[in-house]
């Protein structure tokens, strides 16, 4: 099969009094592009003539650059379809790709282009308003096209509005829509945020177990992250108060912690604003599916009640709608809301008008609110089957977490290894060890996500991870025996 794939003549810089010749320089360049991947089996090429008047070179030059690819086996000439590369790459060629598979980001191995059973960050794609959103996304391109000036750069003033709306009825969040930053996600209101606070080498507060990536970014900032242990009741305030008690800032998910899955109690919300107001620090919350809460009635925001002028609030549409929406937004509190708006303004950019329109018409029209309702409805439903499933295979020791459930294993068990030779059979668990930041000793378990956990498939699921689980050598003395009913984990 034949793909055209996109390729760019940016990189490339004919030095013309230099030693190669210009045909040697092109051909070096394309090369590099089929090794690099830029070029893949099938690509189509620019002709002689259109690349010649991109580079200001002689259309000879080309064709000879083409000639001595199609000589080494790189290229192929197909006629009225043109030059294209090679179906069928030396085997020099394919090896040259292996130094890019460095490149590839970090925790892409336990990503999929299509949703896995028991995948975490993924919503149901069986339940995802598939006809609606393609409506509401098509009539915002049309409208987008005719929107060719600039677009403000904290987001479409529309959406805004709506978001500052929806947080105040669902979230009890009251705000302006001028207090409202539109970002591509979690990760740019983290960073907008981060730099706005002043946090690089500072310490920040972060739940363990707690989620790996917000780490990794804090320490990529420059900003010391200290790991607070969490327990039943939500982040222990006081160990943190005790450890770094002049931390610049606290992030917490207090609707739903991820992965625990349990809601900060109150007195210790009462404590990590009474902490943050007297040491001038501030608590970014991160409102981690706080409103697919499926236990009773959501908890409030934190950015809802008393103190929350310290506090940065984060949501994202990519786990209620869909990770390809891309859309994010932060609560600027109003002591540094000025600061937040001149930090989005100059080092961030808003998504795409486009997703913004169609975001903005989901949102005002209710669709949203009627989508969470069904959403709670059907993943409490399969939580609920995926618990009987487990337990009727001998799993006492699974647990409900959110939008997940928690398959402990013994200590020093290989979740991460397990979890990627899981991908083999188009299953999706994730590893809770990586979780784990200050323990000595990460508790290994799996993360089984309900979202994509269907009917007709649980069994066969369950079946063949618990089989996969069963065969590992670290189960021969660990303490859980899978299939037999007996599970302890401390």
């Amino acid at each position: 099969m034949q793909h055209d794939a996109p390729w760019t003549t940016d990189r490339l810089k004919l030095e013309r009094e230099g030693p190669a010749t210009l045909a040697d320089q092109i051909a070096r360049h394309v090369e590099v592009a089929i090794a690099e991947g830029a070029l893949q089996s099938g690509g189509r090429l620019p002709s002689w003539r259109d690349l010649a008047a991109q580079l200001g070179v002689a259309r000879g030059t080309v064709r000879a650059a083409y000639e001595k690819l199609s000589d080494r086996g790189l290229l192929v000439t197909a006629g009225s379809a043109g030059t294209r590369v090679a179906d069928l790459l030396p085997p020099a060629a394919s090896s040259a790709k292996a130094p890019a598979e460095c490149l590839e980001p970090l925790g892409s191995q336990y990503r999929s282009s299509r949703p896995l059973v028991f995948q975490m960050g993924v919503p149901a794609q069986d339940a995802f308003p598939a006809t609606l959103w393609a409506r509401l996304h098509r009539q915002a391109v049309q409208s987008a096209s005719l929107r060719t000036g600039h677009t403000d750069p904290l987001g479409l003033p529309d959406l805004r509005s709506a978001i500052a709306s929806h947080v105040a009825i669902a979230r009890g969040i009251q705000c302006s829509p001028e207090q409202i930053i539109v970002t591509s996600g979690f990760r740019s209101g983290l960073s907008i945020a981060l730099h706005a606070i002043g946090a690089a080498g500072k310490q920040a507060w972060v739940e363990d177990p707690g989620y790996p990536v917000t780490r990794l970014a804090l320490a990529m900032a420059g900003v010391h992250p200290v790991a607070v242990p969490v327990d039943d009741a939500g982040l222990v305030v006081e160990w943190g108060r005790d450890r770094a008690p002049h931390a610049a800032l606290a992030i917490v998910t207090p609707g739903q912690q991820a992965p625990s899955g349990v809601a900060l109690a109150e007195h210790r919300r009462a404590e990590l604003i009474h902490w943050a107001s007297s040491c001038g620090s501030w608590i970014i919350e991160d409102d981690y599916l706080a409103e697919l809460h499926l236990a009773g009635r959501s908890p409030g925001a934190l950015a809802a009640g008393k103190g929350a002028e310290r506090v940065i609030h984060i949501g994202t549409f990519s786990k209620t709608i869909a990770p390809m929406v891309g859309i994010g937004f932060v609560v600027a509190p109003l002591p540094l809301a000025r600061r937040l708006i001149d930090i989005a303004t100059a080092l961030s950019a808003p998504p795409n008008t486009a997703l913004q329109l169609a975001l903005s018409t989901f949102l005002s029209d209710g669709h949203y609110l009627r989508h969470l309702r069904r959403m709670r409805r059907l993943y409490a439903q399969r939580r609920l089957r995926l618990l009987e499933t487990l337990s009727r295979s001998g799993i006492g020791a699974a647990v409900p977490a959110g939008l997940t459930v928690l398959l402990p294993l013994p200590d020093g068990f290989d979740d991460q290894r397990l979890s990627l030779d899981a991908r083999v059979f188009s299953l999706g668990p994730a590893p809770l060890s990586p979780w784990y930041a200050g323990a000595s000793q990460p508790r290994s378990g799996l993360m089984l996500a309900v979202a994509n956990v269907l009917d007709r498939h649980l069994e066969q699921s369950c079946r063949r991870l618990l089989a996969m689980i069963d065969g590992y050598p670290e189960m021969a003395s660990g303490p859980i025996e899978l299939g037999c009913g007996q599970c302890e984990v401390n």
